[in-house]
């Protein structure tokens, strides 16, 4: 197929995407509208109180009595918002909460955005156009693409080819690796590989060995650890960091999110050298054209980061660990990521249908989850994807392992299978 007849991803995605998701949307089974909340029960507009297993928020903190404090004495002070970028004017939290994500990272370079996605929008050109001075780029870049990292990277293929040839690559094949370094090597180029830490549908990635791998072939790495922050590490600050004995690489880029289990709202970059920061805040276009989080999430934040530098988040951790392994015990390690230190289980359905009916059962139980159809996975397969809190009790643990039981007893779920 020529140029000028390919298909765009999104052509492609729009044509191979069934009617699976619209029929879980039809019945009520995701796409859910929350009227009121009490821990990890929720009720719906619509009628009935249910268990979740959806939220990402994975140590509970988003109703924290101190994060909401915060956020009623923000409104109090400063009002919803301050609609400006911040080179024209900024809540004072900002800072405050620029000092204090430092502060977790032993005093690297932090810049915080409205969301992880715009950090990649903001970081990425200007690791690829050699403006970053403590990331020198030799020749030209090439892109090595995680084929699991996440869709908001992959999307900006488009424009990461504005820099550099982007490279698909498996991080967890030595070889598909090597491959494309050896092509960097023989052009001269610097590699950058792309990767998340904890999948937000799978498992984890060996972020010292790449670190180290790119580290010979004179390339950086650049990780997306939104799922990954917070629940592990000293001081909460995720798996990327903990990978590396919490000793950030001169080689590498962490970006984070403030939306998830840290609590509050946003993402943030993590650069080896402070004196980054500057130029990131007066180049990246979504901190240049864009405005700030809004004030109270601002100050949630800051009360979160407090939470993180103190024994309380050692206490979280612990009980959100508890809480995945009991479930990995109650169904005896079949799900995808069983064993592994992810807040996140699957169950796999050979058929679409056989993934709705279940969703219908677990319902029926009174446990909302969350239905993944192509594609996030395979066409015509499914997945249940369940998302572990540490607000979740034993007996929440205990109810999704029964229901699942009847799920099997079904016959609709087998064993776990990886995702093709």
């Amino acid at each position: 197929m020529d140029a000028q007849n390919k298909q765009d991803w999104m052509t492609i995605r729009r044509d191979n995407t069934s009617s699976a998701l619209e029929r879980a949307y039809a019945e009520g089974l995701t796409g859910l509208t929350v009227a009121s909340r009490k821990g990890k029960r929720i009720t719906l507009k619509e009628g009935g109180t249910f268990t979740e297993f959806v939220s990402c928020s994975y140590l509970g903190l988003e109703t924290h009595p101190s994060l909401i404090e915060a956020a009623h004495q923000a409104l109090g002070t400063t009002g919803l918002h301050l609609s400006s970028s911040r080179s024209a004017m900024r809540p004072v939290y900002l800072p405050q909460l620029e000092s204090l994500l430092s502060e977790i990272y032993n005093g690297c370079g932090i810049s915080v955005f409205t969301s992880t996605s715009s950090v990649h929008l903001g970081v990425l050109p200007l690791l690829g156009s050699n403006s970053l001075k403590s990331y020198p780029i030799r020749k030209r870049v090439h892109w090595l693409m995680d084929k699991t990292a996440h869709a908001s990277m992959q999307v900006l293929r488009g424009i990461l080819q504005q820099f550099g040839e982007v490279s698909r690559v498996q991080s967890t094949d030595p070889e598909s690796i090597s491959s494309v370094l050896g092509i960097c090597a023989e052009r001269q180029e610097t590699p950058i590989l792309l990767i998340d830490g904890i999948g937000s549908m799978s498992g984890l990635v060996p972020i010292a060995q790449l670190c180290s791998r790119l580290e010979q072939a004179g390339g950086y790495v650049y990780v997306d650890d939104a799922h990954g922050i917070s629940i592990t590490g000293r001081h909460g600050a995720g798996y990327a960091l903990a990978a590396v004995d919490n000793q950030l690489p001169r080689n590498m880029v962490i970006a984070g999110s403030l939306s998830k289990a840290f609590g509050g709202a946003g993402g943030f970059v993590v650069v080896s050298d402070p004196q980054d920061v500057p130029l990131i805040q007066t180049l990246a276009n979504p901190l240049v054209f864009g405005h700030s989080i809004m004030v109270p999430m601002l100050a949630a934040n800051v009360a979160a980061a407090k939470i993180h530098l103190s024994n309380e988040i050692d206490i979280l951790q612990n009980h959100l660990w508890h809480n995945v392994r009991l479930f990995d015990s109650l169904t005896h390690n079949r799900l995808l990521n069983a064993g592994v230190q992810s807040p996140v289980r699957g169950a796999f359905f050979e058929t679409e249908g056989d993934g709705l009916k279940a969703c219908r059962i677990l319902r029926a139980n009174g446990i909302l989850m969350f239905p993944v159809f192509y594609p996030i996975i395979a066409k015509g397969k499914a997945m249940l994807r369940f998302a572990f809190s540490a607000a979740h009790t034993e007996n929440d643990i205990q109810q999704l392992a029964d229901s699942l039981s009847e799920v099997a007893h079904a016959g609709l779920w087998k064993t776990h299978m990886a995702p093709a």
